[in-house]
This record gives C-alpha cells, sequence and structure tokens, in this order.
C-alpha cells in the first residue's frame, strides 16, 4: 500500500513503539522486509504477538517516526535476548534487530538512521552488548556507518516441519 505523503517528518520526530504500533510495524515489515507479503492470518498472528512483546516486560523494542497523514513513516524493531555472560556480554543480553522500514515516500530523510540509533541506544543503556541483524545490500552503508561489520562466521539454516512449510503465508 502506498501512502499520499504530507509533510516530511523530522529525524528528530523518533519516538518509543508502543503495543499500539504493532500492526503498522507488521504491515511495514510485510511490505518492505519479507521477500513477500503476508496474509492476513499471518499478519493478525504477528500483529498480536508483537503486541505483547511490545509490553512492558517484553523481549521487543522499537522506535518509529510518524506519518503526518497516519500511520507509521518509518520504524526499527529489536528483540532482546538472553546469552551466557562473557567478557564481551556483562550482562549476558544480546539484541537482533529484527525489522527496519521506512515507507517509500519518506526515505532518505534520515528516519530509519534516526530510529535505528535510538533503538541501539536503548538497548545498550538495557546492557545489550552484541548486536547483529541481517542487511541487505542497499542498507548495508547505513548499518556500517553505526558500527556494524560483515562476519565470515554468522550462518543461518530454517527448519520447518513438512505441514508448516505447506501452510499460508
Amino acid at each position: 500500500m502506498t501512502r499520499t505523503p504530507g509533510p516530511l517528518p523530522t529525524p528528530g520526530a523518533v519516538r518509543p513503539a508502543t503495543p499500539d504500533d504493532a500492526g503498522e510495524i507488521t504491515r511495514l515489515r510485510s511490505a518492505y522486509v519479507l521477500p513477500e507479503p503476508l496474509g492476513e492470518e499471518w499478519l493478525t498472528l504477528c500483529r498480536e504477538q508483537l503486541a505483547g512483546r511490545l509490553a512492558p516486560g517484553g523481549d521487543a523494542r522499537a522506535y518509529v517516526v510518524d506519518a503526518p497523514t497516519g500511520g507509521l513513516a518509518a520504524c526499527a524493531l529489536g528483540l532482546v535476548h538472553p546469552l551466557l555472560p562473557g567478557p564481551r556480554y556483562p550482562e549476558g543480553l544480546a539484541a537482533r534487530v529484527h525489522v527496519v522500514a521506512t515507507e517509500p515516500a519518506y526515505r532518505r530523510r534520515g528516519h530509519a538512521r534516526a530510529a535505528v540509533s535510538a533503538l541501539l541506544d536503548r538497548l545498550e543503556r538495557e546492557g545489550a552488548t552484541l548486536f547483529e541483524l541481517h542487511a541487505s545490500e542497499e542498507a548495508a552503508p547505513l548499518y556500517a556507518s553505526l558500527g556494524f561489520a560483515s562476519s565470515p562466521a554468522m550462518m543461518r539454516m530454517t527448519r520447518l516441519a513438512p505441514e508448516t512449510a505447506e501452510g499460508t503465508a
């Protein structure tokens, strides 16, 4: 869904997300992050789970930029997870930056940088010292400028039960 741009929000207009933002974050993830959009069943499931995870005590942290015409112009979502502590992870906390998305009409205005920077600052204040993300080729320069580096050690695998793999997306 393409939104009609109004006045551009300023990068300083970033704010912490609330459970009420879960629907818009889920929509942006579906439209601009995933290889194909989610169906209604998956959108509903993701929205409901994310709302709970954004609530106090949840493991999700997000920052958003409101679009002047309603909805969100941009978002950055991180998921916090525990690690065994060590010298580089003294608090035993890591975070995966799970979603960074900007509506096309609001791109190249600093919104993603502002949202990711606010997210990283909060996660660091909470004790996270390891930050991970998967970067598109287009977004890699932004993340590199924020201090991320590629890691040849990172590997990935997905295992789905046969009935799950055949379900609707």
